[in-house]
């Protein structure tokens, strides 16, 4: 059956197959957060721009931030609940964020004490969504309604995570199409966890500007790739499947996770001056796609399929057995989906001149061990790009369904 709030949120402007994500929302104008600034200071508001006027829709079905378009900025932060909180605070600090999260995507003040640093900028497509991870349920009492799916990811041989900007209790990711707004609201919620909790990690995130192409382009990473052209699409029928928790979910302990997804979060450093030391062609081979517009080597364009089984002249795969896409390829895993939802990041120049540069990689999916697990595993194994990235933070988390309207994001667990 037809969702109209997911309807109603279908971008006009960028689609998910091209940018890696899609549904958007409502374009606010001067009745948004400009003018909620401005009247307080009785000034008119200024003039917005279609990409400041754009408001996503914080009560629905599912989060904002899951299927909304790549966001220009993004804040990825995790949380460790402070020592003696439990079930009582963890529902007083839902109840806080989801309330300044309603706000703030509306483009309006964050209450008393606002910093004003968003001051004029509109909603700008903010989106703050909220995940759950393992230990949260401990620090609850709630182990009894913690889904197995949220069990520990496995090791993985490339792996050489740090333990301290990986996992905790929750998960907060914060998208913008304009910088000042997601500092804004990363701040916000920063401040409203109070004494509830503390901050564990925290990464930011970038993505091209929209509307910096003359038609919608699937974004590409910081080695040149387009990156999310595999993505699942809204238009597929088993797309809901795929990506969100089922409804089916209702009535049992999990309940609360109907129309939820499940976020695999990694930080992954490439190796950028091992990258660039390839030539064009030998790139080409370890991704199997053309660099220039991200069709497979086989031929076609980016959307074709790839011809996993064509050979050249030479009798050899045109597509390499260890190429990154014919091994990500969802036909060589079993249909294993996700949906992937990254902002590059760059964190500075080391004292040896390599750039701490990369991926924060965000994927949803409704369940990881039947996403991220396998297709991870057989890149694991043999993936051609495996030489040029390294994977240092990792974390799974569980975010609840939407929250209905008077609803804050996780009642429907807390109050169980």
């Amino acid at each position: 059956m037809s969702d109209p709030v997911r309807d109603n949120d279908i971008s006009r402007r960028r689609l998910l197959g091209t940018v890696g994500a899609g549904a958007t929302g409502l374009a606010l104008g001067a009745a948004g957060g400009a003018a909620a600034y401005a009247g307080a200071a009785g000034e008119a508001p200024a003039a917005l721009s279609t990409v400041g006027a754009t408001g996503i829709a914080f009560h629905g079905e599912h989060q904002a931030g899951i299927t909304t378009p790549l966001q220009a900025c993004g804040h990825l932060i995790a949380f460790d609940l402070a020592p003696g909180a439990g079930r009582k605070e963890a529902a007083a600090l839902m109840r806080r964020w989801s309330a300044l999260a309603s706000q703030l995507m509306a483009g309006r003040a964050a209450g008393d004490g606002d910093t004003g640093v968003a001051l004029d900028a509109g909603p700008s497509s903010l989106t703050v969504t909220f995940g759950f991870g393992r230990t949260f349920f401990d620090r609850t009492a709630l182990v009894a309604q913690r889904p197995p799916e949220l069990d520990p990811l496995p090791a993985f041989s490339s792996d050489q995570l740090d333990a301290k900007r990986s996992n905790g209790d929750l998960w907060v990711q914060i998208g913008a199409d304009d910088a000042l707004v997601a500092f804004h609201a990363l701040r916000a919620i920063q401040k409203a966890a109070g004494d509830a909790a503390r901050v564990r990690w925290q990464m930011n995130g970038f993505n091209r500007s929209p509307g910096a192409t003359g038609k919608p382009m699937t974004a590409r990473n910081l080695m040149g790739q387009l990156d999310g052209t595999a993505n699942p699409k809204p238009s597929e029928a088993d797309f809901d499947k795929r990506i969100f928790v089922p409804s089916e979910t209702s009535g049992t302990k999990y309940d609360w996770l109907a129309g939820g997804s499940y976020a695999v979060v990694r930080r992954i450093r490439m190796l950028l001056d091992d990258w660039e030391r390839l030539s064009l062609k030998k790139q080409e081979l370890v991704i199997g796609r053309r660099k220039s517009d991200g069709a497979p080597l086989t031929g076609g364009t980016e959307t074709t399929e790839l011809a996993l089984d064509k050979t050249g002249p030479d009798g050899k795969l045109v597509i390499p057995d260890n190429a990154h896409a014919r091994i990500s390829a969802p036909e060589q895993n079993g249909g294993a989906a996700m949906l992937r939802r990254p902002f590059s990041f760059h964190d500075g120049i080391g004292a040896d001149g390599t750039p701490d540069a990369g991926l924060l990689f965000v994927c949803w999916q409704a369940d990881p061990l039947r996403g991220f697990v396998p297709v991870q595993r057989k890149l694991d194994r043999g993936d051609a790009l495996s030489a040029f990235i390294r994977h240092e933070a990792s974390g799974l988390f569980a975010a609840p369904g939407g929250a209905r309207t008077g609803e804050y994001v996780g009642q429907r667990l807390l109050e169980s």
